[in-house]
């Protein structure tokens, strides 16, 4: 497989390195880590002004079109900062989902907003079990007149403090199958408390008996929001790998510098052997999620890959944040180091979109191994 660039992908990537090293420096990230309210006033624009917003959303809903290997480049390098914000809840999740689930009138007039970035989009799937599926759904929405009455509790909701619409999973009149609510995030009866301790923007949301438009439902949703999800996931993936090389390049040049005993820490077989890890679990994550991202984009059978590549960059993510404080010791835990800011985010991101045991699950059964 061939990871090199193609000429719009260099452009994709230079912009984005330029926008990390001179929007999202540290000083500015552990800004945001202690006010997540001022990630859009520092962030938000500037991405809309290079046309992020509109990369994963076709022309004729206003945005550009790009492949998902295009929009791939673009959070691998977000990932380095690690940059924070609503762009991938937004622009790449939510806006694939409208865009597989959603009637023509519901695309018309919710996806340009999202590609000009007047509107940010944000899911509101899991509740108490943190479940990525259809499975343990209470959010219910009732009949009232022509309209309905939306109920319900959301739990680590992904950028709701950033939203100003919010794309909620909800059962409707009873009905088995789940339908998918927009609902303006500043309704009456919507209440977001943020939750510390997430990097993300994560939030409990409460829906309290909440007036919601007949239009504003995408009735059955849930097959074609599966699907979605799924598809987006490798975008997702590429954020880890960027992160994943951040902290290896942090911990390498470290290790080079820090003298202990007269000579290098790099010196000894113990630090060796961490970054030795860490190059294996970057270079995991890089090869499964770019495996995936190329099958999505030439229209084949990409599931079990997408599987693979949020399981494996997940944990490799994780993991490689653990490698990098056992080589920086006591500096890795002040704050102000910035190596924290990764720790925070492969934490909050790993459970997003699936837990890796849950996709190992999803693999058994796309290759055939569940019993029926």
């Amino acid at each position: 497989m061939d990871l090199s660039l193609n000429d719009t992908q260099q452009l994709i990537q230079d912009s984005a390195k330029d926008f990390v090293r001179g929007s999202c420096g540290r000083d500015v990230l552990l800004k945001l880590d202690r006010d997540p309210k001022l990630v859009m006033g520092t962030l938000w624009k500037p991405m809309s002004e290079l046309g992020w917003t509109g990369m994963a959303i076709p022309e004729q809903y206003g945005g550009t079109g790009n492949s998902l290997t295009d929009v791939a480049v673009l959070f691998e390098e977000l990932g380095c900062g690690p940059v924070p914000g609503p762009l991938f809840s937004s622009a790449v999740l939510c806006a694939r989902i409208i865009m597989e689930a959603a009637s023509d009138p519901q695309k018309k007039a919710w996806l340009p907003m999202i590609a000009s970035g007047e509107s940010v989009f944000a899911l509101a799937l899991t509740e108490q079990q943190y479940n990525w599926s259809a499975y343990g759904i209470r959010t219910h929405a009732r009949r009232s007149g022509s309209d309905y009455v939306l109920s319900g509790t959301k739990v680590f909701v992904h950028d709701a403090l950033h939203a100003t619409d919010l794309l909620v999973a909800a059962r409707v009149d009873g009905a088995a199958n789940i339908s998918l609510v927009r609902v303006d995030a500043k309704a009456a009866g919507v209440s977001v408390r943020a939750l510390d301790g997430f990097i993300t923007g994560m939030s409990e949301v409460l829906f309290d008996n909440v007036a919601v438009k007949a239009s504003d439902v995408v009735a059955d949703g849930w097959p074609a929001a599966e699907r979605a999800m799924l598809a987006v996931t490798p975008v997702l993936c590429a954020y880890k790998v960027g992160s994943c090389k951040a902290i290896f390049d942090l911990s390498l040049n470290y290790a080079r510098e820090r003298t202990q005993f007269g000579q290098i820490i790099g010196r000894f077989s113990r630090v060796q052997d961490h970054l030795i890890h860490m190059v294996n679990y970057l270079d995991s994550a890089r090869w499964t999620t770019y495996e995936a991202l190329s099958k999505l984009d030439n229209g084949s059978d990409a599931r079990a890959s997408c599987h693979v590549a949020k399981s494996v960059s997940s944990e490799s993510y994780m993991h490689a944040c653990d490698y990098a404080h056992e080589v920086h010791a006591g500096i890795g835990v002040s704050r102000e180091y910035g190596l924290t800011l990764h720790t925070k985010m492969s934490r909050s991101l790993y459970h997003c979109l699936g837990a890796p045991k849950a996709h190992r699950k999803m693999l058994e059964n796309v290759m055939g191994l569940v019993a029926a």
